[in-house]
């Protein structure tokens, strides 16, 4: 059975020969409740993600939701509250009580608004802590392969269970490319399966 813990991601763009990325894999709501917020980009004076208007970066909400629920974060997403009143960063936290979590931020104030155990999820409970390579150097591992904007980061597996991150780049020239970074070692392939 295919295992998957999603990370929406808009992390790092191509800075003067260099890259900067940033605690950043969070994706604008593309649903059609409302209307679409701007996409995330990296502030290249400070590095941190700010969303056009917000106040909270990702890193200021990541660091909020694990200071109330202290884990691994294994997805992030700004997206308007239930009420469609207000711009939330929702995130899913694995938790060191080994229980997952959902903590939801308020992006303009940084407050942790609720935190709530996701008693239900029938995610992997082990993935998370079976990936040697974490989010941040995959995502530097695919940037190196593939310069451009990182749109989403997510934690899959194959058919025989290898753990690899699979990681979106618009490149350059405004091409897509999808990316398998290996969860083990940060060897970077390209994808070429259309799961």
């Amino acid at each position: 059975m295919k295992r998957t813990i999603a990370l929406a991601a808009v992390a790092a763009v191509l800075v003067g020969g260099g890259i900067a990325t940033t605690a950043a894999f969070a994706h604008v709501d593309n649903d059609d409740r409302g209307p679409d917020r701007a996409p995330l980009s990296a502030d290249q004076h400070t590095g941190s993600t700010r969303s056009t208007g917000d106040r909270v970066t990702l890193d200021e909400a990541v660091a909020a939701a694990l200071k109330a629920v202290p884990g691994t974060v294994t997805e992030v997403e700004l997206d308007d509250d239930d009420h469609g009143a207000r711009l939330v960063w929702e995130l899913d936290v694995y938790g060191t009580d080994a229980v997952w979590h959902d903590v939801t931020v308020d992006a303009s104030s940084g407050k942790v608004l609720s935190t709530r155990d996701d008693d239900h999820d029938d995610r992997d409970r082990h993935a998370p802590r079976q990936a040697a390579v974490s989010w941040e150097p995959a995502v530097a591992a695919a940037l190196k392969a593939e310069p451009g904007t990182v749109t989403s980061v997510e934690l899959d597996d194959d058919d025989h269970g290898h753990l690899y991150w699979e990681i979106d780049v618009t490149g350059g020239d405004g091409r897509d490319h999808e990316l398998r970074v290996d969860a083990r070692t940060a060897a970077v392939s390209v994808d070429r399966d259309d799961d």
